[in-house]
């Protein structure tokens, strides 16, 4: 793997710098960009060492937004457990198949789940958040079954998966928005310790690269929480926008994916 030049570096810190602002931000989704900016802005060679490389940046990311979640309760432990666990061995058979799967295709494939994080995103709505949910035998199978899913679909497209996860645990269990979101941290780490384990052990993980991302992210979540709690009010707005703007990255890669293929 070629050595790191720094318009490389400072692209990479940039572009971690927005997924985390995203994150701080709107409170998700920023992740499903890293893949589309590593390949288009910072130029990484192969969308296999782009997903590898932001599947460490997802982990470590998740994994320091989890801490606040927990301190605050809003993580349901038994159920994020299960789900998790169920999820990894889907991120594993996952994370196999995207490796042996062409890479533009795989970009095209990567774009069609793009569209519908956007659609999850818009159709987010926060009810019954005083509501406890606890594990049992009514929603243990339909968290191993959505885990199990849902952690396929991370391994293969290299994503923290967040805004899958979400919607999972709320299906499964009833969950609350915000346990849900702070439940699926735990998933969305071992997610991407998983997926980036078997990447970095194929050899197709650039790890400075992962290190400028992390770096950017770091402070782009701080500035961008800063802001979210600025406007909070606008959240809905700001979260409609960012849907949009998923859209428009999707159809951006659909057409490069189209083009390359039909040039192939």
């Amino acid at each position: 793997m070629a050595d790191l030049s720094i318009l490389q570096a400072l692209l990479g810190g940039a572009s971690g710098s927005l997924v985390g602002f995203t994150l701080g931000l709107v409170g998700g989704g920023g992740s499903i960009l890293a893949v589309p900016l590593l390949v288009y802005l910072v130029g990484v060679p192969g969308a296999h060492v782009a997903i590898g490389t932001s599947a460490v940046a997802v982990a470590v990311n998740a994994a320091a937004s989890v801490l606040g979640h927990a301190r605050a309760g809003n993580v349901r432990w038994p159920c994020a457990t299960v789900f998790a666990t169920a999820g990894v061995a889907g991120a594993l058979a996952g994370s196999a198949l995207g490796r042996r799967v062409d890479g533009q295709a795989l970009l095209g494939a990567f774009a069609m789940l793009m569209v519908v994080v956007a659609a999850l995103m818009l159709m987010r709505r926060d009810v019954g958040a005083d509501r406890v949910v606890r594990l049992s035998r009514g929603n243990a199978p339909a968290l191993v079954g959505t885990g199990l899913g849902v952690g396929a679909l991370s391994g293969f497209f290299g994503i923290g998966g967040g805004f899958l996860i979400v919607p999972g645990l709320v299906l499964a269990t009833g969950m609350p928005m915000l346990q849900a979101i702070g439940t699926s941290l735990v998933a969305v780490t071992a997610f991407g310790v998983t997926t980036a384990g078997t990447y970095a052990a194929a050899g197709l993980v650039d790890w400075p690269l992962a290190a400028a991302f992390v770096a950017g992210g770091v402070l782009g979540s701080l500035a961008g929480a800063r802001a979210g709690r600025v406007l909070s009010r606008r959240r809905g707005v700001l979260t409609r926008v960012f849907a949009g703007l998923i859209f428009v990255v999707a159809g951006y890669i659909m057409a490069r994916s189209l083009g390359a293929l039909g040039h192939g």
